[in-house]
């Protein structure tokens, strides 16, 4: 199928041509970062106005840069939740109107399992079922069993912070500019990662759960002291994402040994980290399983990925176009 991808649950204005699920004629995304960064964070209201904007030009460029026209199309599809209430009514109200009047069916997707089936995209792998996803971004952090896909199940995620908030967060008391992840990521580079013994997360019993609110919150107190104050902030940020990177492939492992499954992907924005992606092609090196993460352009929030996702779970994503609605809660699997 040729499908157009529409993604807009957050700050970032999305938009795709992706032909079966696995080649990206293009891929358009315009990041807001210049209209929250005075903020320190997305400022809804804000992100919703930009989406109006910016949507219809997108959907155009889209279309221009893949050399195809909506009657070229298979259909539409759109991120209908999770995120940011007004950013995703922005999204499927303007899916629905192109699905309508060009009378081409739409297909309401789930923005996490677009991350999931991200590392597929322009990377001539296939997924092999089952396979684990460690799902990291800014506001989720889950390690999903995926038997196929129709048949995801989360199996262990945090109880407090995501990862990604955590990296922001820090980044905010280090001074550093937003978005935060990728600057910690950079100034980590020229720092000593066992500088400091951040605290690590350790669920009780067989429990895979995650937690990041006490490693951010560790990073607070250790600056008001002397010690802190005595420390380059580049050891700090190496430190703290070394905490962070440890629990997530410390759960990942855990994860691993429950089950037979034959591959792993990393995915989510974090999964741009190159730490994590280190740590995480070291460990299925290790465990001898296949591993796969996303081009850098699919880590973030992109519309490649929804059309991708759309092209393989087919008619049961697909919707009426009069009747679907944003949501901004919606469950990470509706299947029965």
């Amino acid at each position: 199928m040729l499908l157009l991808g529409i993604e807009t649950s957050c700050d970032d204005t999305a938009t795709a041509v992706v032909r079966d699920g696995r080649t990206a004629l293009s891929n358009v995304s315009t990041n807001q970062d210049a209209f929250h960064a005075k903020f320190g964070g997305i400022v809804p209201e804000i992100a919703s106005r930009q989406h109006l904007a910016l949507l219809s030009a997108a959907v155009q460029d889209a279309l221009e840069r893949a050399n195809v026209t909506l009657a070229d199309l298979d259909g539409i599809a759109v991120t209908a939740g999770p995120g940011l209430v007004g950013s995703l009514v922005v999204g499927v109200a303007s899916a629905k109107a192109i699905a309508y009047a060009a009378r081409k069916p739409l297909y309401a997707v789930n923005h996490l399992h677009g991350h999931i089936f991200a590392p597929f995209i322009d990377s001539g792998i296939e997924p092999t079922y089952p396979f684990l996803a460690l799902l990291v971004s800014g506001g989720h952090s889950q390690l999903v069993a995926v038997h196929g896909p129709t048949d995801l199940r989360i199996v262990a995620k945090t109880r407090d912070d995501a990862a990604g908030e955590a990296f922001d967060k820090t980044a905010r008391l280090l001074g550093l500019p937003f978005p935060g992840g990728p600057e910690i990521d950079r100034l980590a580079r020229a720092g000593d990662p066992k500088a400091i013994a951040f605290p690590r997360y350790r669920a009780t019993g067989d429990a895979l759960d995650m937690s990041f609110s006490g490693i951010k919150t560790a990073v607070k107190y250790f600056l008001d002291t002397d010690a802190g104050r005595a420390t380059s902030h580049a050891d700090i940020a190496a430190s703290f994402q070394a905490a962070v990177v440890d629990v997530l492939v410390d759960r990942l492992d855990r994860a691993s040994r429950r089950a037979p499954y034959t591959a792993a992907v990393l995915s989510g924005g974090v999964a741009a980290n190159s730490a994590l992606q280190t740590a995480f092609r070291a460990w299925a090196e290790q465990r001898g399983i296949a591993c796969a993460i996303p081009h850098m352009r699919f880590c973030t929030d992109n519309a490649a990925m929804i059309a991708a996702a759309a092209d393989r779970q087919g008619e049961i994503v697909r919707c009426d176009p009069r009747t679907l609605a944003a949501n901004p809660a919606l469950p990470f699997s509706t299947f029965t």
